[in-house]
């Protein structure tokens, strides 16, 4: 694991990492491989030292549309949720995905 991304390809593994919340936050990464913009956000939560869950929208529709179910939060892409205890606790997309704004939330959430 030499960037922190973890692939979230289906329900089942989408279930596993969320379940980690129960003990610290989460951070959940919907990703385009085709969008400029995603791929400047994915370059800054490589920065992170965190783990991170990769849902690439492309190759993982069903889970990026089984996230925006659950949460409520309308789907865009790029978008970070951060999950604690099974909750949307902050979320961003596009150019709001930042190393240090991810950082700063995650300080505030403990």
């Amino acid at each position: 694991m030499t960037n922190g991304f973890i692939n979230v390809s289906d329900t089942e593994s989408l279930d596993s990492f969320l379940a980690q919340s129960a003990d610290a936050p989460v951070i959940v990464f919907k990703h385009s491989n085709t969008c400029g913009i995603s791929s400047r956000a994915y370059a800054q939560l490589s920065a992170l030292g965190q783990r991170v869950g990769l849902v690439t929208v492309q190759q993982a529709r069903a889970v990026s549309d089984e996230l925006e179910k659950r949460t409520g939060v309308a789907h865009e892409t790029p978008q970070l949720l951060i999950f604690r205890h099974g909750q949307v606790v902050w979320s961003a997309s596009h150019g709001q995905i930042k190393a240090e704004a991810v950082e700063a939330a995650l300080a505030k959430i403990g």
